[in-house]
């Protein structure tokens, strides 16, 4: 199967990497020796000069001519000397100009006290807070993962914990995703990986890529009508995985694995689909159908992709996830 960007979980309809599919419900490739089988296809998916009478500076109350400012002269008929007009600069002449400048030069003294106590302060603290930056190693520094959407699980060098059925699967039955409700009725972790796959091509080519584990699941969901099994099997590199992928068709498929439930008892009997995809070294092979066997319309086609997204991304691809960080088994 074509390779694909990695997606989400929920994303994934069967997950991964898929190929060779054609649209669910079409007619069968080749009849299966339980019915009809169909390789699954991909899912739908301001300044005016002050007034007479006021203070040329802000907060300055206005000076009349008997203002205490005013020379002793204004009393008489005489005309106010330069010393009485309104305001006050500190350049004046008189006492009473210096002290405005005394105040000032003393608030620049001040000023530059101050400034030379923050400097004492700054550099007295410069080192204290440059020795507290500096990190402790405490641990080993994490493995970086290897380049590649897939990471660890690319192949089983990097990946090389055995895959069980816990890991994968869960031990929980009861699965619920977005409302719907389904139930693992059924487990297998196969000795050899050709007796968990129907068709000779794809025994071959999992014998060939060097599989080493293959372990299933079957499910059901709330109402019991849509049946299905869901396998994973372990290959030695991705480029191995992607060659089960593709010979997948109606053919070559992950076998059903029937529960001794009333509903997953079913399964492998009348009409179904199938479809295989890839993760790194890993392929997810599917087989899901109708509890009855009968072909899929549109909307049951609709329903199975939905169940088919919704388990693997509950079980399969948490695990799978994992190990494209790790390289080790989901615990």
């Amino acid at each position: 199967m074509d390779s694909g960007p990695r997606r989400s979980r929920r994303g994934r309809a069967a997950g991964g990497e898929t190929t060779g599919q054609s649209p669910l419900g079409a007619p069968p490739a080749q009849a299966s020796p339980s019915g009809q089988t169909t390789f699954f296809g991909q899912p739908p998916y301001a300044g005016q000069a002050p007034q007479s009478g006021q203070p040329p500076y802000p907060g300055q109350p206005p000076q009349s001519a008997d203002s205490p400012l005013s020379s002793p002269s204004s009393e008489s008929s005489q005309s106010p000397s330069p010393q009485s007009r309104v305001g006050w600069s500190p350049y004046d002449e008189g006492r009473r100009s210096r002290a405005p400048l005394w105040f000032a030069i003393g608030g620049v003294a001040l000023l530059a006290l101050l400034g030379g106590g923050l400097t004492l302060m700054w550099k007295a603290g410069g080192s204290t807070t440059t020795e507290a930056a500096r990190p402790t190693r405490t641990s080993a520094p994490l493995p970086s993962t290897p380049p590649g959407k897939y990471g660890f699980a690319a192949g089983r060098t990097t990946d090389p914990d055995p895959i069980s059925v816990k890991e994968f699967f869960g031990s929980k039955k009861k699965i619920t995703v977005s409302g719907r409700a389904y139930e693992m009725t059924v487990t297998s972790k196969d000795k050899k990986c050709t007796d968990g796959a129907l068709g000779d091509k794809l025994q071959k080519a999992l014998k060939s890529g060097k599989c080493t584990q293959l372990v299933r699941a079957s499910f059901r969901d709330k109402s019991g009508k849509v049946i299905g099994t869901i396998g994973v099997a372990n290959l030695k590199t991705s480029g191995t995985a992607t060659k089960v992928a593709k010979v997948g068709d109606a053919s070559n498929y992950v076998k059903p694995l029937a529960g001794k439930d009333s509903v997953t008892k079913f399964l492998g009997s009348g009409s179904g689909g199938a479809r295989i995809s890839t993760h790194g070294h890993y392929a997810i092979m599917v087989w899901f159908q109708n509890k009855d066997g009968s072909k899929p319309d549109k909307k049951g086609s609709k329903r199975i992709f939905e169940a088919i997204k919704d388990l693997t991304g509950a079980t399969v691809f948490k695990a799978l996830d994992n190990r494209t960080m790790t390289g080790t088994a989901l615990s």
